[in-house]
């Protein structure tokens, strides 16, 4: 055979060969390779925390700290509203430039339950991490429409939201926060537009993609009852609100989920003048965690009304009570 015969005879020879073992064991030389990179998106829910009170007066006996150091009002509960984002309560009534006519006066005269806030209360409120307040209740037209149109226009200079009123002019209050898109909105029973037509604002506001906190001003001063309110709790959830939340009975009253719905049927007083007894000098504030998926959960802060105008977290307040009385 000639030499070059041979060397290519031997050269197929090897090549078969080689392709022998490479489809018996693999490959003589291994490659590396990239590994498979998975896509995966982990997703994470924006929160928001809101500090909700209830019901807070400035006026009556409250009013003269109210006008000359506001902040007394609050030298004890700072420390709840340094958790929130911000907070939100009921405005008991309107802020305008007219003199008290519940300063001094005589309980159960008429007079006694007309309420005026000082000037200098939006920004009290403003200083103190209040984003929006609901005015929808029985006492914001005290003064008449004159009063409510005062009453915004003191909020919006000193930049607090507002929401609620009387009369069908209750416009809904809308934040976007942490991408959070949040509407508050009112019920209010005495002289606000009927429930029906606050669940269908709460239906709109929730179709546009918003987290729905409802203050509903309703039931009865001093009822620990809930029969009559629980209907129409069900009718805001059914219409989408993450959470409702109750003022007006001066009281603390039970709270539940409806479906997915956290309602609080009454936080009590927040900032008042009433201490005869436990259930009006006894509320609740709390912290709400609202997240982008529209679900809601809350920490409790039990606070008490003091007789010298400061609201006090109800640990420090019987802390004080203790120290008083000299108990170690």
């Amino acid at each position: 055979m000639p030499m070059e015969a041979t060397i290519e005879f031997l050269t197929r020879a090897l090549l078969l060969l080689g392709s022998f073992f490479s489809f018996v064991y693999g490959p003589m030389v291994q490659h590396p390779v990239a590994p498979t990179v998975i896509p995966h998106t982990q997703f994470v829910l924006s929160e928001v925390k809101i500090l909700a009170v209830g019901d807070m007066l400035f006026d009556r006996s409250l009013r003269r700290i109210a006008e000359q150091n506001g902040d007394y009002l609050f030298a004890c509960t700072d420390v709840l509203f340094t958790q929130a984002d911000f907070a939100v309560g009921n405005l008991e009534g309107p802020i305008t430039a007219t003199s008290s006519q519940s300063q001094g006066s005589v309980v159960g005269r008429p007079e006694n339950y007309i309420f005026t806030f000082p000037t200098n209360t939006a920004r009290l409120l403003a200083a103190h991490h209040f984003g929006a307040v609901n005015i929808g209740n029985n006492h914001i037209g005290n003064f008449r429409y004159d009063g409510i149109a005062s009453t915004r226009e003191y909020l919006t200079a000193a930049g607090v939201g507002y929401f609620g009123g009387v009369g069908g002019e209750e416009p809904v209050a809308r934040a976007d926060y942490k991408g959070i898109k949040l509407s508050f909105v009112s019920y209010n029973e005495f002289g606000g537009a009927p429930p029906e037509d606050v669940a269908q604002k709460v239906s709109v506001e929730r179709e546009a993609g918003r987290v729905v906190v409802v203050y509903a001003h309703w039931g009865d001063e001093y009822s620990t009852s809930t029969t009559r309110l629980r209907p129409v709790a069900e009718l805001f959830a059914g219409a989408g609100a993450s959470v409702v939340i109750g003022s007006h009975p001066h009281v603390v009253l039970g709270h539940e989920y409806i479906g997915q719905t956290l309602v609080y049927y009454s936080l009590g007083n927040f900032i008042f003048d009433q201490y005869w007894d436990e259930a009006v000098s006894h509320g609740l504030a709390i912290l709400l965690h609202l997240f982008s998926d529209g679900t809601v959960s809350a920490d409790e802060y039990p606070v008490v009304l003091t007789p010298d105008g400061r609201t006090c977290p109800a640990v420090q307040a019987e802390l004080g009570t203790a120290i008083l009385q000299g108990v170690p």
